[in-house]
């Protein structure tokens, strides 16, 4: 019996269909689900999210949220949720600089911006990462 998963944005549903397994960035590292796991609630950290479905493997970047587990359903809400293919590596690039050019300056920045420059960086390291991750694998 396949897992029934959701991915959901407060915009959108980014994601839903029955798949194999899941591997999620929990906050505490990477955690992996399969059919009939026991019932789980964690919060999730920013990272890769892999689908797996049919030997094919789909990655989202995540943002942070949650994913609750129950039976063989699993229901992830986050802030934020990218399929690997809508993301573009050149404007991640470009954020990656444009955040470490302001934590270069962190001794002017508050304390505000300078979590907003880290969490910027961040958002962009994650988006790098999973693109990169969809060239490298084979079509």
């Amino acid at each position: 019996m396949p897992l029934h998963l959701e991915v959901i944005t407060p915009e959108q549903r980014v994601y839903e269909d029955d798949v194999d397994m899941v591997i999620a960035p929990g906050s505490e590292g990477y955690l992996g689900i399969l059919p009939h796991h026991a019932p789980l609630l964690t919060a999730l950290g920013p990272g890769e999210f892999r689908v797996k479905k049919g030997g094919v493997e789909e990655t989202l970047a995540v943002f942070g949220g949650f994913m609750d587990v129950r039976g063989d359903r699993v229901v992830v809400l986050t802030d934020a949720a990218e399929p690997a293919e809508e993301i573009d590596a050149e404007r991640a690039r470009q954020a990656r600089e444009r955040a470490e050019e302001t934590l270069a300056q962190a001794a002017t920045l508050s304390a505000a911006d300078e979590a907003r420059a880290r969490a910027a960086l961040q958002r962009a390291l994650v988006r790098i990462r999973v693109s990169e991750r969809r060239r490298r694998r084979p079509t």
